[in-house]
């Protein structure tokens, strides 16, 4: 048995590994595509992200069959915490479900690919960099796309804001209008209080060219998190006002709220 092999039997579940290549994406003759996923990097990355996710935040989600099992779909999220927890379990929720699982690629803020080793792994684990145009080529390969339209606003966000959602930009809804997807709200409860910031140091921010440095403590708490996928949601391609594009926007973003209100009222403890 090669090195490879023997390490993969150690720490990727076979049933893992059978769930993922029931979902296997098209990729090249070296392993990758176009966009960086590896099939087998991303064995190991939610091998791992299995142990995080029942036991360290014990996620409970509801509704995740809520996503269509084909076709082009936005999954529209609020964004939380100081790190890209978020995604990290909506994506491995959609792709553990039993029927018709799905991989889905999440939109990454531009400053992540800048980090050593980060943005290659996160490449691997299906991540692309959060631009329109990355993001209107992954809906016409049909694929799932989660996106947090309130960006840096929403996972810098200081802990006294916490569950307040942040302005959200109209360009989601003319990609969902323009490619007939489908929208699936989400909203995430219990990432906000996984690294709960006190302040952003700006002036630091500003120096090392990233969107903000955090005052928080330098752990991960293990809050529960309660991930509440809602009702598609669809649009036609009707031309239309921005105004009402707007509105659309802001119907998705009541959604959301909602599905906020009732992960908090489900919620029993924060830990």
């Amino acid at each position: 048995m090669g090195l490879a092999s023997f390490l993969k039997s150690r720490l990727v579940p076979a049933e893992l590994d059978q769930q993922i290549e029931r979902i296997r994406k098209p990729i090249g003759s070296l392993g990758y595509d176009p966009w960086g996923y590896n099939n087998e990097a991303i064995k190991y990355g939610f091998s791992l992200t299995r142990q995080i996710y029942e036991k360290y935040f014990r996620v409970q989600a509801s509704g995740v069959d809520n996503v269509p099992a084909e076709g082009p779909v936005l999954i529209i999220a609020n964004h939380s915490g100081q790190l890209p927890l978020d995604g990290l379990l909506i994506g491995y929720a959609l792709a553990s479900r039993q029927d018709n699982p799905r991989i889905p690629r999440a939109m990454i803020e531009r400053f992540f690919p800048t980090v050593p080793w980060l943005g290659n792994l996160l490449n691997e684990m299906g991540a692309v960099l959060g631009d329109p145009v990355n993001c209107a080529k992954m809906l016409e390969n049909n694929e799932a796309v989660i996106v947090f339209p309130e960006g840096v606003r929403g996972s810098g966000k200081l802990y006294r804001d916490r569950y307040q959602l942040k302005r959200f930009g109209n360009g989601f809804m003319h990609l969902a209008m323009k490619y007939n997807a489908t929208i699936v709200p989400v909203g995430v409860v219990g990432c906000e209080e996984t690294i709960p910031a006190i302040a952003n140091i700006k002036p630091l921010a500003n120096a090392l060219g990233v969107p903000y440095v955090p005052v928080a403590l330098p752990v991960i708490l293990p809050a529960k998190v309660h991930l509440n996928f809602g009702p598609p949601m669809h649009f036609d391609n009707t031309e239309i006002p921005e105004e009402q594009v707007t509105e659309r926007v802001e119907a998705v973003k009541a959604e959301i709220s909602r599905l906020i209100d009732k992960g908090l009222s489900e919620r029993k403890r924060l830990f």
